[in-house]
């Protein structure tokens, strides 16, 4: 026997029906883990059970054969699979499709229930609200190839949100570092797949089949309306759509109409950058310690969720930027306003979530609630924020999606209990008096228990039996029940009552006009119960009806939510409204690193701020200083100025006059990445080629201290290289640290390199680091006195010393490692001069395998080297 089913179940083994009907599933889920439901466990057989048993710390146990086997409780599911997922597997759920007692009249006492796959639970097809994480989203992306462009669909089907867009050249890493997808698939074969891509079939991303399933699935006889899709962008939904049909077995999950993302629409940042800037996630891992994590105020989910996007992808468009910070900056002018409204809001549930779960068809009673409370909380911010004078544009254009949703607030008010139950085996979620046949059930159901009650009262009189007591399982059902010692005369054929169970010390009975009563409870039970089911349905579907206009004012409240986090953010921190110019300029006063600034605060020290001020003429500023001056967080600080300006955020200053960036690159600090065979310096090369061959006269760039990985001589020479090139080639907005004071010789050279440095001096032997940018190169580097803060030995410290004076008396009489650098050409030059001319001859030569010629061939080609010779 299965453990809690009625079901008999004989030894899993090959050959019982069983396991037939197991093997069967478990071909239809493939590479999935099966989860197989026998009674009140899914059970795991075979290698999936072992992989099971490990990931979960659960006993793996046999039967039978000796077929490895592990389970977990049904009712405790949700837990186990959220461990899973979280290992980076899939799990396909096979569900019991009918009763035991079913089964047995479909095909006798030896009938096998059915079973069929009803699910496949991926990360990236996540509903479940204990399986995700509130404040984040849950992307799952397809890419795909077709014209000869990448395409990519996106979804985060707890929500809806439903992305297409094509790739240009280059951009793919900054798209999918955006996303930051749990799960991400690609045609099979497909060349530069991401390493964790989950190969598909081919055929499923076929670009035809991808216009028919979005036209059928919107309703719409063409696409244009959406932004009009190439075949790229549509073998990548074909694909997507697939996948999530599969997921759930013939079941598409709720996906808003495709918005066409347009890469010139938003920042370009990589996976390199995001991860040095720490945008939203910490170089340790989570959020603590990222810029999402200083700068997030939302009280919502959603609003945590559109925060995390808005940062990861800032804006381009400079209108839509200011409209986002007209709204910001009403609720800073008005704080009253600003808390009342974060007030409405954190009383708000995740109505977005609730609505994809009632879409997926994995909703409850309590998802309905949800919807009700938080759209009646959207309809009061409609009527308080309608009432408010000078109300800036984007408050204007949100203000309809927060409201023409009174019916169905009204119905679920009706219908609903206050607080509906996620369980609907019990019924009891729909409230009194919205059916009257419902109620009369519920009476009937009610007045049967008062009488059993009665029944209970008589049989203690009758008996003389003061301990007996009439109960309920969902075997026995009602049945009377007296203590062991008490039985006897229960037990005789005249007493009126039949032995159904005996316990260790208890005995059960039943007798005739309690069985009476129990069939009038139990068929008013069932009937309830399946009364507030039917009601259940209509009121989904009456839900369903009005889902796109309930996701969008999910999206406005979030939206609200962001602005009033962003207000607050700024009034903490005295942070200003960032101006925006039409030239490349960077014009930051008193900026400050959001991050650091929150750290050093808390041991009750401050922050000093620092100017930075690139411009046409000095767009590119070479920042020397010692370790541990301030340099890195100069850098970074500037760099997050100009991601949380477009993102439509207050920044960290006194004053920000920006001109809009296209794309940000960081070179920021380095790792191993040993499994993909790179060094330090590897994957310092890596990232400073890239910024070199995409960043644009619009860009922004940081770099620090390139070259610092190899030898002295190679690496000045690269950072040299590598500032000439950023000077005249790419001609962007540039700040550059280093330790090489030699690359300062280039600012009489460059006519746009700007010298500045971070402030230091030595008092009474210690050095003192100031943290304020100068202007000017570093006097010096400082680096035995930073050693010296450290903690090195003075022996050591002596040492070194004694080995500077030596090196730099040297260098004196030497001109040291920059000499003859002033006689090089300007980068220009050197980068226009011609190849050496290629040599006929020697290629002739280096093409010959002499071990396969003829001695035929040999004397051939002994004639044609000496043609080649003679031109």
């Amino acid at each position: 026997m299965a453990r809690g089913t009625n079901e008999t179940v004989t030894e899993p083994t090959a050959q019982t029906p069983m396991m037939a009907q197991y093997h069967a599933l478990k071909a239809e889920a493939r590479d999935c883990l099966l989860f197989y439901r026998m009674g009140d466990f899914f059970e795991l057989f075979f290698d999936d059970a072992k992989i099971a048993a490990a990931c979960l710390d659960i006993a793996l146990t046999s039967r039978g054969d000796g077929v490895p086997m592990c389970g977990v409780p049904a009712h405790s599911a949700e837990g186990y699979l959220a461990r899973l997922i979280k290992a980076g597997h899939r799990v396909a759920i096979a569900d019991q499709t009918e009763t035991p007692a079913e089964a047995k009249k479909r095909g006798g006492s030896k009938a096998l229930v059915g079973r069929a796959i009803i699910r496949v639970v991926t990360a990236g097809t996540l509903t479940e609200e204990a399986l995700l994480d509130a404040r984040a989203a849950n992307w799952l992306v397809a890419l795909a190839e077709a014209g000869g462009r990448t395409g990519l669909a996106a979804a985060d089907i707890s929500t809806g949100r439903f992305e297409l867009a094509a790739i240009a050249e280059g951009s793919l890493d900054a798209e999918l570092a955006r996303l930051a997808a749990a799960e991400t698939i690609v045609p099979e074969g497909m060349a530069g797949a991401p390493a964790d891509a989950i190969p598909q079939e081919p055929r499923l991303f076929d670009s035809a089949a991808g216009e028919a399933r979005l036209k059928a699935l919107f309703g719409v006889a063409t696409l244009d309306g959406y932004g009009g899709f190439g075949r790229a962008e549509l073998a990548a939904a074909a694909g997507l759509i697939a996948y999530l049909d599969r997921a759930g077995q013939g079941k598409l999950p709720f996906l808003q109409p495709p918005a066409r993302r347009q890469p010139a629409d938003h920042m370009l940042i990589d996976a390199a950058t995001r991860e040095s800037l720490e945008l939203t996630q910490a170089q340790g891992g989570g959020r603590k310690g990222s810029l999402l994590d200083a700068v997030d105020r939302t009280v919502t989910g959603a609003g945590a969720r559109m925060l995390a996007a808005d940062i990861g992808a800032p804006l381009a468009e400079r209108a839509t930027i200011e409209a986002r910070l007209d709204l910001v900056e009403r609720f800073v002018e008005d704080g009253g306003l600003r808390e009342s409204i974060r007030a409405n809001l954190k009383a708000a549930p995740d109505i977005g979530r609730a609505l994809g779960r009632l879409v997926a068809g994995r909703g409850s009673p309590r998802d309905l609630g949800l919807l009700r409370d938080g759209l009646d909380e959207a309809h009061g911010l409609h009527e308080r924020l309608l009432g408010l004078a000078a109300r800036p544009a984007l408050m204007d254009a949100l203000l309809p999606r927060l409201r023409g949703h009174g019916a169905l607030i009204d119905l679920l008010a009706r219908a609903l209990v206050p607080q509906p139950p996620i369980d609907t085996a019990q019924g009891g979620y729909i409230a009194e008096g919205y059916d009257p046949a419902l109620d009369e059930l519920r009476a009937a159901g009610g007045e049967g228990r008062r009488a059993i009650a009665v029944l209970e009262a008589r049989y203690r009189e009758q008996t003389g039996i003061a301990g007996l007591k009439i109960r309920h399982n969902g075997v026995l059902g009602y049945h009377v029940e007296v203590q062991a010692r008490h039985a006897d005369p229960l037990m005789r054929p005249e007493s009126g009552f039949t032995h159904r169970q005996t316990l260790a010390g208890v005995v059960r009975f039943n007798a005739p006009d309690l069985h009476e009563q129990a069939m009038r409870v139990g068929q008013a039970g069932a009937h309830a119960l399946a009364a507030e089911a039917a009601h259940l349905e209509e009121l989904i579907a009456a839900a369903l009806a009005a889902k796109a206009e309930i996701a969008a004012t999910a999206d406005a409240l979030a939206r609200l939510d962001v602005a009033a986090g962003l207000a607050t953010r700024a009034i903490e921190g005295g942070w200003c409204r960032p101006a925006f110019a039409d030239e490349p300029c960077f014009a930051v006063e008193g900026g400050r690193h959001p991050v650091v600034e929150a750290a050093v605060a808390a041991t009750g020290e401050r922050f000093v701020a620092n100017d930075c001020r690139l411009e046409p003429d000095r767009r590119l500023w070479l920042v020397t200083g010692p370790n541990m001056g301030g340099k890195s967080t100069f850098l970074r600080q500037n760099a997050l100025i100009a991601v949380l300006a477009q993102a439509g955020g207050y920044v960290p200053a006194t004053s920000a006059r920006l001109g809009l960036v296209d794309r940000l690159f960081s070179r920021v600090g380095a790792s191993d990445n040993l499994a993909r065979g790179r060094s330090t310096f590897m994957v310092e090369m890596v990232e400073t080629a890239a910024i070199l061959a995409q960043a644009t006269e619009r860009s922004l760039v940081i770099l620090d201290e390139v070259g610092r990985g190899t030898s002295t001589y190679d690496g000045l020479a690269i950072a040299w290289a590598v500032v000439e090139a950023v000077h005249d080639m790419n001609r962007c907005r540039c700040l550059f640290a280093t330790h090489y004071h030699e690359l300062t010789r280039l600012a009489e050279r460059l006519d746009a390199l700007s010298l500045h440095h971070v402030r230091a001096r030595e008092w009474k032997g210690d050095l003192v680091l100031l943290h304020e940018l100068a202007d000017g190169p570093a006097d010096r580097s400082y680096g035995i006195a930073v050693a010296k803060l450290a903690g090195l030995p003075p022996a050591v410290l002596a040492r070194a010393k004694s080995v500077l004076a030596k090196l730099e008396s040297g260098r004196a009489a030497t001109g040291g490692i920059a000499a003859g650098l002033d006689d090089l050409p300007l980068f220009a030059a050197a980068a226009q001069a011609p190849e050496p001319a290629a040599d006929p001859l020697r290629e002739a030569l280096d093409a010959i395998q002499p071990d396969a010629l003829s001695p035929r061939e040999a004397l051939d080609l002994l004639y044609r080297l000496k043609g080649i010779a003679t031109g």
